[in-house]
């Protein structure tokens, strides 16, 4: 059996696991390395310290299914609809403009994080937390991979899906693999930075507003808010709501090599402005983005790159097609054909 590392417990890098568990399963023994605490990477829900079960989604809010998607992203979908991971999306949310005619929205009621976290449940890969990659060497017939602060380990396959900057940092063989066409190819991919703030309250607070996210366009700091139990339809007695602030891009370019902790007393004092109604949380928890969003993708969005055949080394995630939950598929089902046809 072959043994495959996956680097990064995103979206890609999920669906990655779980295909090849569907389509390899006799073949390969699949590891997972992320160096959060946990899985979603940039589809990231946080808890609230106090009360566990409310929760927040700093990342991704929704997805939009388009009905002419292809056969393979159905499946995708009708599978998370089944499993009750996904539900269509019934809350009002004012000054959402859809991009795609006839499209349908879809939110995640136990949190965006469940989606990754079913594949990787799926998938039944071996998954590590805490496993910051630093080094990619070549090793006889395969690759020695070395984390911070842990020893080395040898595999056959790796696929790397985490931001293409972050591949580019890599240290070892990477850099010796690459064209110099292919390098500026990669260097080329730019991505937008924001920050996040998740706001937690008690049980009874109410949040009096009629919609449940709302996008804001006369404020140079706060580009979104949503109350996500609300969009989530998940109002309960026992929890109380939670609030999350998406900062605008040129905001976040602007304060990017702040700490999160500075930059919240900023947010929360735009958020004032905004909502100057809004209760005092019970706790807070601030997220930057550094790589938010892809705004120039790898050309022709190929959903994969693959840097060695022998051994077999890929590159994937969104900044190879898009930043959503079909570009993120799109790209595992084209990693997931490199592997099938060398393994």
């Amino acid at each position: 059996m072959s043994r495959v590392l996956i680097v990064g417990a995103g979206l890609t890098g999920s669906i990655c696991a779980y295909l090849l568990h569907r389509g390899l399963f006799s073949k390969v023994r699949v590891s997972v390395w992320d160096k959060s605490r946990d899985s979603g990477g940039r589809m990231a829900t946080s808890q609230n310290p106090s009360n566990t079960s409310c929760t927040v989604d700093l990342g991704a809010q929704w997805d939009s299914f388009c009905h002419y998607k292809n056969i393979y992203q159905i499946i995708f979908y009708e599978e998370l609809l089944l499993h009750g991971i996904i539900k269509p999306l019934e809350a009002t949310i004012e000054g959402l403009i859809s991009n795609e005619e006839g499209s349908v929205n879809y939110v995640t009621p136990s949190g965006v994080s469940s989606i990754v976290k079913h594949y990787l449940k799926e998938s039944g890969a071996h998954v590590l937390f805490g496993h910051h990659v630093t080094h990619v060497c070549c090793k006889g017939s395969g690759w020695e991979v070395h984390q911070k602060g842990g020893s080395p380990e040898q595999f056959d396959v790796v696929v790397l899906t985490m931001p293409v900057p972050q591949i580019l940092q890599l240290q070892g063989d990477i850099s010796s693999l690459m064209e110099e066409a292919e390098r500026q190819m990669l260097e080329d991919v730019s991505y937008s930075s924001r920050y996040a703030l998740g706001l937690f309250y008690k049980a009874g607070v109410r949040i009096s507003v009629p919609w449940a996210a709302k996008y804001v366009s006369d404020n140079p700091c706060i580009r979104y808010v949503a109350i996500d139990d609300k969009k989530r339809n998940l109002v309960s007695e026992e929890c109380g709501p939670s609030l999350v602030v998406h900062t605008t891009v040129p905001f976040g370019v602007q304060h990017i090599e702040e700490t999160a902790e500075d930059v919240k007393s900023i947010i929360l004092q735009e958020l004032k402005n905004v909502m100057p109604d809004l209760p005092e949380p019970e706790s807070t928890s601030c997220q930057k983005w550094r790589y938010s969003q892809v705004t120039r993708s790898v050309p022709e969005r190929p959903g994969q790159v693959t840097l060695s055949s022998r051994p077999l080394l890929v590159c994937g995630g969104d900044g190879f097609t898009r930043s959503d939950f079909d570009g993120c598929v799109g790209s595992a089902l084209k990693v997931f054909d490199v592997l099938k046809s060398s393994l």
